[in-house]
């Protein structure tokens, strides 16, 4: 495998600024979509939501997993395919998939396949370089599906919940559908962790996540290469050792 499978003008963390569908424009949802070499993680908190609610909680939107750029048809744009291992929502039922042209090295433009969609993208500052995907071992050391994503200066921690869903889930219900026929058991379905924010002089500073509380606080974290296979994080709240997926352009301990 080639070090990066994914094209370097991917890598890094883009800001949505517009989603625009035939039905609505949207300019004030907060979106960050973090690209490594492979691995993806994307939050998208919106505007108004009284998030101390389960209802509230339950209108995020976030999901992770690895990413797939195709060129299926010549006179199309490439596609990127976000291939969701883990997903705050429950399954779609349609594959998220968009044609992406780029307007500038720091600007995309993505058109729906599946959907009525189209959204800009603009690159971060300080997104480039370093990137990492590590992910969590369990106490028989075995992966799991929690996972670290860097990008140059930012962190992103994904940890899904422990819950399955319901049986009776249909392909695009929503997560408030679930947490509405089931309202005893919204606390497990909400557990559910993204986090996203500066990693900067040791200490990570959490901006946004789908975990409200954390929203603002600043721990310190500390992510060191014990060998090919393995690292050691050292934050309250994770893991202590991780199966390195991905290490590039990171040459001492961040």
């Amino acid at each position: 495998m080639s070090d990066s499978p994914i094209p370097e003008r991917y890598h890094g963390v883009w800001q949505r600024t517009l989603l625009q569908t035939p039905a609505s424009r949207d300019t004030t949802t907060w979106v960050r979509w973090l690209q490594t070499g492979l691995w993806h993680g994307d939050l998208r908190v919106p505007p108004g939501a009284d998030r101390r609610t389960p209802a509230g909680r339950a209108e995020q939107q976030g999901f992770g997993g690895t990413t797939l750029i195709t060129r299926p048809d010549a006179t199309q744009p490439e596609v990127c395919t976000w291939q969701r291992t883990i997903d705050l929502q429950p399954p779609r039922s349609t594959p998220d998939a968009g044609h992406m042209v780029f307007e500038s090295p720091d600007c995309v433009f993505e058109t729906g396949i599946h959907g009525q969609y189209f959204e800009v993208w603009e690159r971060l500052p300080g997104s480039t370089g370093a990137r990492m995907a590590l992910a969590a071992l369990n106490a028989q050391g075995e992966p799991t599906d929690e996972r670290l994503l860097l990008a140059g200066r930012f962190l992103m921690h994904l940890r899904p919940r422990r819950t399955a869903w319901p049986v009776n889930t249909a392909p695009n219900d929503t997560l408030a559908d679930v947490v509405a026929r089931h309202p005893q058991h919204a606390d497990a379905w909400l557990d559910f962790e993204i986090s996203f924010g500066a990693l900067e002089h040791g200490v990570w500073t959490i901006e946004r996540s789908a975990l409200p509380a954390l929203e603002g606080t600043a721990r310190p974290c500390s992510l060191t290469r014990e060998d090919e296979h393995t690292a050691l994080v050292h934050s309250d709240g994770l893991a202590p050792r991780w199966r390195v997926l991905e290490w590039h352009g990171v040459h001492a301990p961040v």
